[in-house]
């Protein structure tokens, strides 16, 4: 069992959790995440380590209410104690010093970023960062990412905070005014990270995406989480989660993605409905 010892709301449907594991605090590193499952016989979801506090044995997971799990998940209280958490899972995130890196930020991608550019500035980078958001009220971390990137710039859909528009929209205004990027990294929704991808193409820059697909065991043995990479089918659980977006078959990805979208509605309305039941591969 692993007790949250503190949870706060980051935005609508958005929360963010601190949780006892020292054991996984201790070995994890920027990219790599956990697996965890609420009760016997429970799904299992992969959530993204958004930072960890060494000391005290805490890691924090962002999670976002969108299926069934995560909504039990997020309707957890301090005290209450999440039954199997298992990590770090995953290849670390490569880092270096490759100059100037571009961090691209959507939505809740922005809990994978974070860490990422935080890492890449311990490396001496100078970084770049775009968080982009649909409206203002679902701005996350934002704080945390000016802290270590040399510029932040925000963008929301609205207009209701920073720039009006895409995150591609003003990366792309940054690659035509000719700034310097020698690597980039991106992580969100995956039509976003596609959208960053073919605005990369042109420049030949590198562009390193983290990729969200469904998930049970986390150690390449169920092959849900397969992709395929330069034609070749790889396991993100073990091989990933990041992978060259150029190389990435984003097209696949999506289709597999929308595979049990009508089990995972059927689950999360049975669960508001409070009949229990289902599950949810939605994280």
């Amino acid at each position: 069992m692993h007790q949250i010892v503190a949870k706060r709301e980051l935005a609508p449907a958005i929360t963010r959790f601190e949780v006892e594991a020292p054991r996984i605090a201790r070995k994890w590193q920027a990219g790599q995440f956990v697996i965890l499952r609420l009760s016997e016989g429970g799904e299992r979801i992969p959530l993204t380590i958004a930072d960890v506090d060494r000391e005290r044995g805490l890691i924090t997971l962002i999670v976002q209410r969108v299926g069934k799990t995560t909504t039990d998940l997020s309707n957890l209280e301090v005290g209450a104690a999440i039954r199997d958490l298992t990590g770090p899972l995953g290849t670390p995130t490569h880092i270096e010093n490759f100059g100037t890196v571009g961090a691209i930020a959507g939505g809740v991608g922005t809990a994978v970023v974070y860490p990422i550019a935080r890492a890449l500035k311990e490396a001496g980078n100078r970084v770049w960062t775009i968080l982009g958001a649909r409206s203002r009220e679902l701005v996350i971390l934002a704080e945390e990412l000016q802290v270590v990137s040399d510029e932040l710039a925000i963008t929301t859909e609205d207009g209701s905070l920073g720039y009006r528009g895409l995150v591609t929209d003003l990366l792309r205004e940054w690659l035509e005014q000719g700034r310097p990027l020698d690597h980039v990294f991106a992580a969100g929704p995956v039509p976003m990270m596609q959208a960053v991808v073919e605005v990369m193409r042109p420049y030949h820059i590198p562009t390193t995406v983290s990729l969200n697909p469904i998930m049970v065991d986390g150690t390449g043995m169920c092959g849900c989480c397969r992709v395929s990479i330069h034609g070749q089918t790889k396991y993100t659980c073990v091989e990933g989660p990041e992978f060259d977006g150029f190389a990435v078959n984003f097209e696949e990805l999506m289709a597999r993605l929308r595979m049990y979208r009508p089990q995972e509605r059927l689950a999360l309305e049975r669960c508001q409905a409070g009949k229990g039941g289902g599950r949810s591969r939605l994280k």
